[in-house]
């Protein structure tokens, strides 16, 4: 189930296209988790942060534009009125810039019949015309008319005291943002619908049109005492695919969430089977240090023969990378997602990587002893021991002679002994290795008597002959 923003005072921001919510929701929250540019209607489904006003937590919810002149305008209706119907205070943009637009009292009418408390923002307005600006939104109606510049932070200070003052005795408490979760794939895997699956209600927007998720939406659930947070992100095509800009800021976000996620669950069709284009995203999640499940979707439409046909070529093509788990799925029909769980706690508690330092070089002994490392021009390369030095992923710090040398081949036998050893199924293991300074090489090998006698004889030895 989502975690409930219950006990928390919420604040949803509403509005027509291109008024600047996302912009204020940056502001306000300090980041840049929504997506920002000035194409109307970007935004299509609630992403929820948190602003630390003073001493307070607030909840913000950044929502879609209504009456959007595209496709999913219903459907981004319903999420700004599940939005409305969360909060406990809403904040109604419009465009100082425009005037009031026959779509912004047609909004106006809408939440005045649902009895909210409510502010009217009226944005893009500058120090020197704010008064004459706010007139003309009067009319709504509602008791409360501020100007501001999200985008050059006017009148965002004043508007936070009023934010503060409405919210009561919210005092900032530490948020359990829960295990990092990203789901991540080409478009139109299914990401949005295994969202909605987990969560257990129309959370994301769901369409048969590939590109539907543009930001990267976090979403937190709660199950069997777990805290999680899973990021939906928008589907990554071929970059040679790729010319809009807004698909380009897209891929940056999904890319970014993988970076800062503990566990990404890399969905594939079933019907399509593993592409070129899979094996880049498990590339880069390994190179992010991030663990990845590999899960099947749609496994439910295929029959009992290509089912074992799509087994074997999944084996296949994953060769290069066997320590995958592969979890079978239907988020449509929601099969297989419960017991996904298991599967991310198990790789997040592998992760953590709890292992001491005689572990680790008992099984670095035991790796060397079975398969010495070659010699390099008949010197041979000894690895002494082995501590850790970083959770999520796993990183190993070994320490030896002539490590330098080593063969990419010979690292990966290492890399996959520790996996097999503390079970780190799903997650890249990261080795780092370091050569021990020779202690005397800077010390002058100083002979004794004896030896400096001989060292004559031979020298008038050799002059005889």
């Amino acid at each position: 189930m989502a975690l409930s923003q219950e006990g928390r005072f919420t604040v949803a921001l509403v509005g027509r296209p291109n008024v600047g919510k996302s912009t204020l929701f940056n502001r306000l929250c300090g980041n840049r988790d929504a997506l920002v540019h000035n194409r109307p209607g970007l935004t299509r489904d609630r992403q929820y942060g948190h602003a630390v006003i003073g001493e307070k937590r607030l909840t913000l919810i950044d929502t879609g534009g209504l009456h959007d002149a595209s496709d999913m305008a219903q459907l981004m209706t319903d999420q700004v009125y599940r939005a409305v119907d969360e909060a406990n205070f809403v904040l109604f943009l419009v465009d100082g810039h425009s005037g009031v637009t026959q779509a912004d009292e047609v909004i106006a009418e809408q939440l005045r019949r649902r009895d909210i408390n409510l502010a009217v923002l009226v944005n893009k307005v500058d120090r020197h015309d704010s008064n004459s600006t706010i007139i003309d939104f009067l009319g709504f109606g509602f008791d409360r008319v501020m100007a501001i510049s999200a985008a050059h932070g006017r009148g965002i200070a004043e508007l936070k005291n009023y934010l503060n003052e409405l919210s009561g005795d919210d005092r900032d408490v530490a948020v359990n943002e829960g295990i990092p979760v990203a789901v991540i794939g080409r478009p139109n895997v299914g990401k949005s619908t295994l969202v909605n699956a987990i969560v257990g209600e129309q959370r994301q927007i769901v369409s048969n049109e590939p590109g539907t998720t543009r930001d990267a939406i976090t979403v937190p659930v709660h199950r069997d005492g777990v805290d999680y947070s899973f990021i939906d992100t928008a589907g990554i095509r071929r970059k040679g695919r790729v010319s809009d800009v807004i698909e380009k800021f897209s891929i940056v976000k999904a890319l970014s969430a993988m970076d800062r996620s503990h566990v990404a669950l890399l969905m594939i069709d079933a019907r399509e089977g593993v592409v070129d284009q899979d094996l880049h995203l498990l590339e880069y999640a390994a190179d992010a240090g991030t663990g990845v499940v590999l899960l099947v979707n749609k496994w439910d439409g295929l029959g009992s023969e290509h089912r074992l046909r799509a087994k074997a070529e999944l084996q296949r093509r994953l060769r290069i990378a066997p320590w995958i788990p592969v979890h079978f799925i239907s988020a449509l029909h929601g099969s297989g997602v419960g017991e996904l769980f298991v599967v991310l706690q198990r790789v997040n508690r592998a992760g953590a990587f709890d292992v001491k330092t005689p572990e680790l070089t008992r099984v670095l002994e035991k790796a060397v002893l079975d398969h010495p490392p070659p010699s390099i021009r008949g010197r041979t390369i000894k690895l002494r021991y082995a501590h850790k030095v970083g959770e999520h992923p796993p990183s190993i710090l070994i320490h030896g002679n002539r490590t330098e040398a080593l063969q990419p081949s010979y690292v990966r036998y290492l890399e996959n002994r520790f996996r097999d050893a503390f079970d780190l199924t799903g997650l890249p293991v990261r080795l780092r290795f370091r050569t021990s300074d020779n202690p005397f090489k800077d010390r002058r090998n100083e002979l004794n008597r004896r030896q400096l006698k001989r060292r004559e004889r031979l020298i008038r030895h050799s002059r005889k002959r």
